[in-house]
């Protein structure tokens, strides 16, 4: 937990009491404000007083902001709120961990929605769509890294052709700073992630072995196909901050491939997502353990018989604040393993 420690010491610093503990890093912002957004020109009147967290990132940002005292509800966590976050988090009412309906929403009167996922607020979402917010006068926000095609893609959660970079994290936690007039802040906690990004990739030997990364995300079955991390998408981010590379090459979001598929791809390394929430077996990290290390097939792996497997995060598998977090968590088992120096 040392960066999610490091973060939140950082961001606790300017975020108690509104203020900022630190001189100002960025002027006020001026309404009403005006954000492209995916697409969609944004218009902010003022700073948000009753607020919606739709998606764990957006939640989690809002709350590293110090805005606790200006969200009025939360949705859709499949991990729990980080512990240090916790006494924040509590002050917010949680509508529900999966997706909330479009009336529960409505009934907080909301003034501004910060939604993290396009099935959250998108063209083809289960929860709303952007011009529903609009026809009930509130403005809808969409995080930059997750504004991806969906019309060719099979995943609802689109494709993306680019490796995912950190600067869309941090044009998200910019924007949303300025729209709640507390820019300083923003800009301090992005410099703090600038600098545990840095920090990481300084640490991993550039002669070192490349590795090849599966990310399993999770299961409805031993039988199923496997949600996995795609190329581009913070898991790919993530094996290349660890100077090597996702064993899966789908642009896909989050593709589903059976475990022949992922048998020919070969990975060095299978990481694993720890996940809160209970909607499948394979949720759990001990049972896809007992599925890598018990089948007949997948556990002749080298990867599995070299006991290359790793824990991480599942929410650190989406481009979010914990997606750092999540290539630490990688690393330093790696390096237990002696699988990097």
């Amino acid at each position: 937990m040392t960066f999610v420690k490091s973060l939140l010491t950082a961001a606790g610093l300017f975020a108690a009491a509104g203020l900022a503990a630190t001189p100002s890093l960025a002027g006020r912002t001026s309404y009403p404000l005006t954000i492209e957004n995916c697409g969609a020109q944004v218009t902010i009147q003022k700073a948000p007083q009753r607020a919606i967290g739709l998606g764990q990132n957006s939640a989690e940002i809002l709350l590293l902001l110090g805005l606790q005292d200006r969200m009025v509800g939360t949705a859709f966590w499949p991990s729990k709120v980080m512990p240090q976050l916790a006494e924040a988090n509590a002050k917010v009412k949680l509508l529900t961990v999966e997706f909330p309906t479009f009336e529960s929403i409505l009934v907080e009167n909301p003034d501004f929605v910060a939604a993290a996922l396009p099935v959250l607020l998108g063209p083809n979402s289960k929860v709303a769509k952007r011009g529903d917010f609009e026809k009930v006068g509130v403005p809808a926000y969409l995080s930059p890294s997750t504004c991806l095609d969906t019309k060719n893609s099979k995943d609802v959660y689109g494709s993306r052709a680019q490796l995912w970079s950190m600067d869309q994290l941090y044009q998200e936690i910019d924007e949303l700073s300025r729209i709640f007039d507390v820019a300083d802040r923003g800009q301090a906690l992005i410099a703090d992630f600038k600098a545990r990004e840095a920090a990481i990739r300084a640490s991993v030997p550039k002669d070192g072995r490349k590795l090849s990364y599966v990310f399993w995300f999770s299961s409805p079955s031993p039988s199923a196909d496997a949600y996995l991390g795609g190329k581009n998408g913070a898991s790919g981010f993530i094996a290349d901050l660890l100077g090597g590379t996702n064993a899966i090459a789908s642009e896909s979001e989050w593709p589903t491939l059976g475990w022949e598929g992922i048998i020919a791809a070969n990975p060095d390394v299978i990481v694993v997502a720890s996940l809160d929430r209970n909607r499948w077996e394979l949720d759990r990290t001990d049972a896809k353990i007992k599925f890598l290390t018990t089948d007949p097939a997948v556990s002749q792996m080298p990867a599995v018989k070299n006991k290359a497997i790793v824990v991480m995060d599942g929410q650190a598998m989406n481009p979010t604040i914990r997606t750092l977090y999540g290539a630490e968590q990688v690393a330093g088992q790696l390096k237990d393993l002696g699988l990097l120096k």
